[in-house]
């Protein structure tokens, strides 16, 4: 396990423009990263059944190929304080951590999360947003 800090990655963009496929693929590959998803609810559409180890009430839910699904409960900055707090006491093995925003929602305040909250910045490296766009619609 690295004891540097933890890449996080927001994915971003309106409803219907991919996030879940994308997430629900890279979740899906054989890259060899454990990664730790956090949705701000799941969605509209759920990550597939058939990659998850089990349906639960959890708030923490692994996943086949060893990545984690979490839901945020309270708000980000507990969740990433959670998450970080089990993966140093070895309760958690991921690499990364992917957060999903909701359709509507603004990244900025969550990219803030990493920058403005020392906690959060003691443990995560925000590496980049990336905004998913219809070009259809």
């Amino acid at each position: 396990m690295s004891t540097g800090l933890i890449p996080a990655t927001i994915l971003t963009g309106f409803l219907g423009s991919g996030k879940t496929t994308l997430l629900k693929r890279i979740l899906s590959e054989a890259h060899g990263q454990k990664i730790a998803v956090i949705e701000n609810e799941f969605g509209e559409e759920n990550i597939d059944n058939d990659i998850l180890v089990g349906d639960t009430e959890e708030q923490i839910i692994q996943l086949s190929n060893g990545c984690v699904c979490c839901t945020i409960r309270e708000d980000l900055r507990s969740t990433l304080s959670d998450l970080a707090a089990k993966r140093r006491k070895g309760e958690l093995t991921f690499d990364r951590v992917v957060i999903e925003t909701t359709g509507l929602a603004d990244p900025g305040p969550v990219a803030q999360t990493f920058f403005m909250d020392d906690e959060v910045a003691e443990s995560y490296l925000l590496d980049s947003i990336l905004t998913l766009v219809d070009a259809v619609h």
